[in-house]
């Protein structure tokens, strides 16, 4: 039998406003988890002076 994914959490970068689903590298942290990537994370700077 195939596993199936189940439906993930998903959240909005504020960077980059994409839609980005939950992951198990994130599972104790997930509330706190804003940006996508590390590279959104980095340019958040950026972002609010554009």
């Amino acid at each position: 039998m195939a596993h199936k994914k189940l439906t993930l959490a998903q959240k909005t970068c504020p960077t980059c406003k994409r839609d980005f689903a939950w992951r198990k590298k994130w599972q104790r942290d997930w509330d706190n988890v804003i940006y996508c990537s590390e590279r959104c994370k980095r340019s958040k700077n950026e972002e609010l002076t554009r």
